[in-house]
């Protein structure tokens, strides 16, 4: 069934570099009827793409360290181990074009191959971001050191990791954002296929 719902105001609460905006809305009820007026916030961010970077030749993944303010209080503090992900600031840019880019400018490394995973809500309670998830294959054999861009205060260090040791991470809790922890999982149901994909040698 399609359920119905109406906005009845939105307001913008606050504009910086992200928005918040305020909505007062209704919808229809499971049991029937509508709701009362409910209000909302909703922080508003744009989209993204995130990419896992894998090379199959050599069984590695690359992940990349950096700072992330909303983890100041996280245990482990706020220096993540994440993957290759930026914002689609640009309406004509496609999600593959972002995440080529992306890849470049983080990892310094080129797609040779780009996998769709999945595309999903990031925490749909409170903020309308959504993530464009890929697997991507590289050769991480020339990738390594310090990136990033001076302009967008970035400041990566990228580690090159074997898959078991990428998944020995997330089974201690060191990966700890849902990009990098969908994705691994998703390489680990996948790999098979994708090393048919690529004809190699399941191993």
């Amino acid at each position: 069934m399609n359920y119905q719902f109406e906005v009845l105001d939105k307001t913008i609460g606050y504009h910086g570099f992200f928005h918040m905006e305020k909505y007062r809305l209704r919808h229809e009820l499971f049991r029937g009827g509508w709701s009362p007026d409910i209000t909302r916030e909703c922080l508003e961010r744009g989209h993204a793409v995130a990419v896992l970077l894998y090379d199959p030749d050599h069984d590695q993944v690359v992940l990349l360290e950096q700072f992330r303010v909303g983890a100041l209080e996280f245990p482990g503090g706020p220096w993540l181990l994440e993957i290759v992900a930026g914002i689609m600031d640009d309406p004509a840019e496609t999600a593959e074009e972002v995440a080529r880019r992306e890849t470049i400018e983080e990892a310094g490394g080129e797609l040779l191959d780009l996998i769709p995973i999945c595309h999903y809500l990031v925490s749909p309670g409170g903020t309308s971001e959504s993530i464009t998830l890929f697997c991507g294959r590289v050769d991480a054999s020339g990738i390594g050191g310090l990136s990033g861009l001076a302009d967008e205060h970035e400041d990566i260090r990228l580690h090159v990791f074997s898959r078991n040791e990428a998944l020995d991470l997330l089974k201690a809790g060191r990966i700890n954002s849902a990009a990098p922890i969908i994705a691994l999982q998703w390489l680990e149901l996948n790999r098979p296929g994708l090393l048919e994909r690529w004809g190699l040698a399941s191993a």
